[in-house]
């Protein structure tokens, strides 16, 4: 990493980068172009950041047109219920970031509604760790920050050719971001090594020849900037097994489906959901079902969590559309939800597989 320790190549590689980024940076909804005369809000660019933890650019920008166009602001954010705010974010995944958002937004708006602009400061919220407080620091206050996803990791490893196996090579690559964040447009700057990292330094084929750094990249220098950063082995997440009920009534022509909510704290805290026999705690998929009866399979769903896989077979009542509100009530708290306006209950990915899974098998010939 000698390159590392040279003020005027470091100065070098900042010059080419920021100037690439002027020509080629991606417009994207939450970005403020370079040099525009309005500044970027921190509301903004601190939601943006808190969607786009270990979610993609494409899925992120539909929830971050939705969320703006709905709560424009901060201080309408932090007015919203958490009811509305988990429905909105159903399907990103990651729930504990959408009740640390409201938290967040609570706290920000009780502020006056002003972030703060320094990254100890946006430490202190919550929901911000040292990724996520470096990027608004950067971003939406022009401090100079060290902000390392893992788009950044990766241009950095190659780089600088740290061929440390990752986790332990995170030091190192911090200390070669660091080495080459400018002072100013340190915004800007970060935006730039994200994009690079997005667009021209991918995980695999990177495509160097048209890399704005290959004159500077230990990496390609190697000949095999593609191996790099060396990643552990991975290891196999451990299956779980369970049901999941679908609860189904007929009241005056109209059909409601059985929901519950999950407990605030926990595996997909706070949302509505089927019930469900305890997967979350057990491995085998044992628990009593919410209603009696005799139960059959309609199929099953498979979901893969950070820590664990995850297969959940769909129980249903044969006939049991027929029943009449009052009849056969589950046991629980819970709420009858209309099947035609399911997609507005905000069910977590596994659950809106699970419901599509029975209304598809209504369907199907005899």
């Amino acid at each position: 990493m000698d390159a590392s320790s040279d003020t005027a190549a470091s100065s070098r590689i900042a010059q080419d980068l920021l100037a690439w980024y002027d020509a080629h940076g991606r417009t994207l909804p939450w970005r403020v172009a370079p040099g525009a005369a309005a500044g970027p809000d921190p509301y903004r660019v601190w939601l943006s950041e808190v969607m786009l933890q270990q979610t993609t650019v494409a899925a992120v920008k539909s929830y971050f047109a939705a969320f703006t166009a709905r709560w424009p602001t901060v201080e309408a954010l932090a007015a919203a219920s958490e009811e509305d705010v988990m429905a909105a974010w159903a399907g990103l995944g990651y729930y504990a970031r959408a009740r640390n958002l409201l938290a967040c937004a609570r706290e920000v708006a009780a502020r006056g509604g002003r972030f703060p602009d320094t990254e100890e400061g946006l430490r202190a919220l919550p929901g911000l760790g040292a990724y996520t407080a470096a990027a608004v620091a950067a971003i939406a206050f022009g401090r100079r920050a060290v902000v390392v996803d893992a788009n950044v990791e990766r241009v950095v490893a190659r780089l600088f050719a740290i061929d440390t196996p990752l986790p332990a090579a995170r030091p190192l690559i911090r200390e070669g971001a660091d080495a080459v964040t400018p002072d100013e447009r340190a915004g800007d700057f970060a935006q730039a090594m994200m994009d690079l990292g997005a667009t021209i330094c991918t995980p695999r084929a990177p495509r160097c020849l048209l890399c704005p750094l290959a004159a500077s990249c230990a990496g390609r220098a190697s000949g095999e900037p593609e191996r790099l950063p060396v990643k552990a082995a991975k290891k196999a997440k451990p299956a779980r097994r369970g049901r999941a009920f679908w609860i189904e009534r007929e009241r005056g022509g109209a059909r409601d489906v059985w929901l519950v909510r999950r407990p605030g704290k926990g595996m997909l805290g706070g949302m509505r959901a089927l019930p469900d026999d305890g997967w979350s705690a057990r491995a085998d998929g044992s628990g009593d079902p919410p209603l009696a009866g005799s139960w059959e399979s309609a199929g099953r769903v498979s979901h893969v969590f950070t820590h664990f896989a995850l297969e959940l077979e769909l129980a249903v009542l044969p006939g049991e559309r027929t029943r009449a509100p009052g009849q056969g009530e589950p046991s629980g708290p819970g709420e009858w939800w209309p099947v035609d306006r399911l997609d507005e209950a905000g069910l977590p990915t596994l659950f809106a597989k699970a419901a599509r899974l029975a209304l598809a098998a209504e369907r199907e010939p005899a």
